[in-house]
């Protein structure tokens, strides 16, 4: 498998375990649960900025952003759909970049001005990592509450999408 290739399956099961958990969300009480839900807004929207800054940073256009989250707390619904845009933006992305591009070196600069570089390729990396890691932090505030988080592993979303993946294969030994 190519880097483009995972590249591809990650940000694919991204989108699936963002809506997920967005879903999931929906079905929180907002008043008996309203400080965890809050929580759980105001991470995934830290998450959405930093996805539109990195996806800035791969197409060259400037971000506009002082910080990595918002001073404001949108709706859910809004964070949904601005959430989902984000993932088909990056899926589009990936469809498109040539896989010579992926390495290739890219100077940015962070929200507090520190400067740095990344390839394309370690910068979407970023983006499925840091994901991951946020929605973690939700799965843990809302089990807190007594809800079970989806579950949110690449494996499991291999195999919702993909269920021949179950079939165990069995094959011939290899000849000496």
């Amino acid at each position: 498998m190519s880097a483009l290739d995972l590249l591809r399956s990650l940000f694919a099961y991204q989108a699936w375990a963002n809506d997920e958990l967005l879903e999931k969300l929906a079905h929180l009480d907002p008043d008996a649960h309203a400080k965890e839900r809050h929580a759980a807004i105001r991470l995934l929207n830290h998450n959405l900025v930093v996805s539109k800054i990195f996806a800035a940073h791969l197409s060259g256009t400037q971000h506009g952003f002082a910080s990595d989250n918002t001073e404001e707390t949108p709706s859910l619904d809004t964070l949904h759909g601005d959430v989902a845009a984000m993932d088909r933006w990056y899926r589009d992305y990936l469809q498109t970049v040539s896989p010579n591009l992926l390495s290739e070196p890219m100077p940015f600069a962070f929200t507090d001005g520190d400067k740095a570089m990344m390839s394309r390729q370690e910068m979407l990396t970023h983006v499925v990592i840091h994901g991951g890691y946020h929605r973690g932090e939700i799965g843990r505030i809302v089990a807190q509450i007594g809800v079970t988080p989806p579950w949110d592993t690449f494996a499991v979303h291999l195999h919702q999408t993909e269920p021949s993946r179950r079939l165990q294969l069995v094959s011939e030994p290899a000849a000496l």
